[in-house]
């Protein structure tokens, strides 16, 4: 098996530099850009397995190359951690409604980040290869097991974030879904992240569902859930 590959996008070459011995150094294959535009051409080039976003980046910042990776076909549900030397809640809820796996803020220690990047490959690979398993409602399809979902037979492209949110929905049909739970289950951090960025991701799953959309119903003052045709 090959060692996984994490493109570093930091315009620090020093800390890129720090930031590909450690990480070379636990077993991943690095590749550095140092701006938006070069981590964007190098992307086209080259399939990676994840990557980590500096925010502050000469010319495209971190927030528009997250954007572009988003809505990009190929690289739609790209793990990407950002990295980023602030830390109000503002910075963080932002880069979570932008389809953001995880954020780091600097200054951290080596072994924080690779406990990180570790995380979320290992749930990021548990999506891909788990057990064989379609979870279907009218014309809508999610195939686990492959990491792939359809509406009407054409395929949606989700990122990560909206993949799993959708699925837990669909596994726990007809069941309430606070907030806080959906914050633990499917991004795996506590309630100290605002809950906004829920609500901007099931914003984001109903516009690319369509009519279906409304099967993910608001229950008020708690969550979500997601309901069959008709019920």
């Amino acid at each position: 098996m090959t060692d996984p590959s994490i493109l570093i996008v930091e315009d620090d070459r020093n800390l890129a530099g720090l930031l590909k011995y450690n990480l070379e150094k636990a077993g991943y294959t690095c590749r550095h850009a140092i701006s938006g535009e070069d981590a964007l051409l190098q992307l086209r080039e080259k399939a990676v397995n994840l990557v980590l976003l500096d925010v502050m980046l000469p010319g495209i910042d971190g927030f528009e190359v997250c954007r572009r990776i988003r809505q990009n076909a190929l690289w739609g549900d790209l793990p990407i951690i950002m990295l980023t030397a602030k830390g109000e809640e503002i910075d963080k809820v932002l880069g979570f409604e932008l389809g953001i796996d995880d954020y780091v803020v600097k200054p951290f220690s080596p072994r924080e980040l690779n406990l990180r990047i570790r995380a979320i490959l290992k749930r990021d690979r548990r999506h891909r290869n788990d057990v064989q398993e379609v979870l279907r409602s009218g014309d809508l399809e999610i195939d686990i097991g492959r990491h792939t979902a359809s509406l009407d037979g054409q395929p949606l492209t989700l990122t990560l974030m909206e993949f799993k949110l959708l699925s837990l929905l669909m596994k726990r049909k007809g069941q309430a879904q606070s907030r806080e739970v959906l914050l633990s289950d499917v991004w795996d951090v506590d309630k100290d992240i605002n809950t906004r960025t829920i609500d901007t991701h099931v914003t984001r799953l109903r516009e690319k569902l369509g009519d279906v959309g409304r099967q993910i119903v608001t229950v008020r003052g708690l969550g979500y859930k997601f309901e069959d045709e008709g019920e």
